[in-house]
């Protein structure tokens, strides 16, 4: 006999085939794995980290601010609320929480390009899943009027370094499919340059990219050609082979894209006001644009996840202190 066809996506959660795991490492917990797409926090509260295996979790939260990678260190009051909004956010997406810890799992253990493809097929099956419908629903796009300012702008300075910037300044430099392509061209232009020029790319305004445009989201008609089209202009997989010639300096906002990309740089220069933010997983996907591939090769894969379960803004400081960023200006 066939098995059952699956029930809805309530009883898959009352299963326990998803859901979070929330172990306390003070009284000598460990997570046994009871199911891949169970998302599993481990909580300390001592004043010094405990040894823990962090093969078995996919966040770690410690009351020693200082804690070392994996862990994120955060005061008291801000692990509980750290915790209980993890909590919120799986009750909320169970599914896209699942899918971008199960990506992270894998993501160190892939080639950059793998990551980048693994990350592609998840986010397009996320655009069909309940959850993401659900927050298009209560998020309709603005239907603003067309723009058709140039994206990027490029540029050979006198020092010879070959200048990128982002140009859509009025929208926080938001990235839509012509900005996405605009800069994928230009990264493709500067790889081929036959001098092997430094570049830096750069954004206009207050923010250096306020991630992706909201009113495109789910936009695709065809999920699979949208993956195809992801890794065909990936900015990220670029900035990515362009490897120490490409330098990004962040400013202001830097969310979704705004951090994804960057990552994947040799080298990124932050101001003290550039915060970064993961906010995806609240609108049932999972960061698309590389960033579950260029994160965690800079700040493990802990600590991306709790950027991405959590959605909150990580400051100039703790980017530099965890390796997300390379300098911060004004800091010593």
């Amino acid at each position: 006999m066939s098995p059952p066809p699956p029930g809805p996506l309530s009883d898959i959660v009352e299963a326990g085939g998803l859901g979070l795991q929330v172990i306390d490492l003070d009284d000598g917990g460990v997570a046994p794995i009871v199911s891949m797409g169970v998302v599993r926090l481990g909580v300390s509260r001592a004043a010094t980290a405990p040894a823990v295996d962090k093969e078995r979790f996919d966040v770690l939260l410690s009351a020693d601010p200082a804690a070392a990678a994996p862990w994120v260190g955060l005061p008291a009051g801000r692990l509980e609320a750290a915790a209980q909004v993890i909590q919120a956010m799986v009750e909320a997406q169970p599914v896209a929480a699942a899918v971008a810890c199960q990506g992270l799992r894998a993501s160190l253990k892939l080639s950059f390009d793998e990551a980048l493809a693994q990350e592609s097929l998840a986010y397009s099956m996320l655009l069909a899943s309940e959850g993401f419908r659900a927050w298009r629903a209560a998020h309709p796009p603005r239907g603003r009027p067309r723009d058709v300012a140039p994206r990027v702008a490029t540029q050979r300075r006198d020092d010879g370094r070959l200048s990128i910037r982002l140009t859509r300044a009025a929208a926080r430099n938001a990235v839509d499919a012509r900005m996405r392509d605009a800069l994928a061209e230009a990264l493709a232009f500067a790889l081929d340059d036959p001098d092997a020029a430094p570049v830096v790319l750069s954004g206009e305004g207050p923010s250096f990219c306020a991630g992706g445009d909201l009113d495109e989201f789910g936009s695709a008609a065809d999920p699979g050609q949208a993956h195809a089209i992801r890794l065909l202009r990936s900015a990220t997989a670029l900035a990515h082979r362009l490897g120490p010639r490409l330098t990004v300096r962040a400013q202001g906002a830097c969310i979704g894209a705004g951090i994804e990309i960057p990552a994947a740089a040799g080298r990124i220069v932050a101001t003290a006001d550039a915060a970064f933010r993961l906010p995806e997983v609240g609108m049932g996907l999972i960061p698309g644009a590389g960033g579950t591939a260029s994160i965690p090769r800079r700040i493990g894969r802990h600590r991306t996840a709790f950027m991405a379960l959590t959605g909150w803004d990580i400051d100039a400081g703790t980017a530099r202190t965890w390796g997300l960023v390379d300098a911060v200006e004004g800091l010593a």
